[in-house]
């Protein structure tokens, strides 16, 4: 029977991640559709477009909350092997990036990743991939090659520490994962420079 509990984690783990709930707090709770809105993905960013910010704040919230709780019991209740624990998280992450619900056209999945992130137990994992996002976002202008920097740089990082040969191959599922999502805008050279004070005002007003 215990062999089975890593099955059934990730399979929890996927459906989970695969139930869009911005879509539904869209959709129920503010009467839209929110793909008609920001880059049309059914994600959270497009929440704060159609709804504003208590919308947006509840939405990331949940779509963060996707990403944790099976990862985080799959350590500390049963004990699991961390690969095996990164497994179930990248299930997570799969299952909101193409979920069934959708017709396999989830969202861009940040958000999930990082409940994923902060579920883990290995704390250098979360702690580089946030510092290099924000570094990303600090100097380069475009969106999705800031979270391939972030996820790229967090994956080189943990190679060259060796800590464990797993938490660099999660970070490559991780990292393959936002690639293919984030493919449209990747074909676009990124822009580098200091972000100037007015970009941040004209985003922080977006939302």
């Amino acid at each position: 029977m215990e062999a089975l509990y890593p099955v059934l984690l990730a399979v929890c783990a996927f459906w989970l991640g695969a139930c869009p709930f911005s879509l539904w707090i869209g959709k129920r709770l503010l009467g839209k559709d929110i793909r008609d809105y920001g880059d049309g993905n059914p994600g959270a960013v497009n929440v704060f477009h159609a709804g504003g910010r208590m919308w947006g704040s509840l939405a990331v919230a949940a779509d963060i909350g996707k990403g944790a709780p099976f990862v985080a019991l799959g350590h500390s209740l049963f004990g699991l092997p961390e690969s095996t624990v990164m497994a179930i998280g990248l299930t997570a992450i799969l299952g909101s990036a193409f979920s069934p619900m959708l017709r396999f056209r989830g969202g861009k999945s940040l958000a999930v990743t990082g409940g994923v992130l902060l579920a883990l137990p290995q704390r250098e994992i979360v702690i580089s991939v946030f510092a290099l996002l924000f570094l990303g976002f600090l100097f380069i202008r475009n969106d999705a090659w800031i979270v391939v920097f972030g996820m790229a740089g967090s994956m080189a990082y943990l190679a060259a520490e060796g800590i464990s040969i797993w938490e660099p191959l999660f970070m490559l599922g991780v990292l393959v994962i936002m690639a293919a999502k984030h493919r449209e805008e990747l074909k676009t050279v990124p822009g580098f420079g200091v972000r100037p004070v007015s970009w941040l005002r004209a985003r922080q007003n977006k939302a």
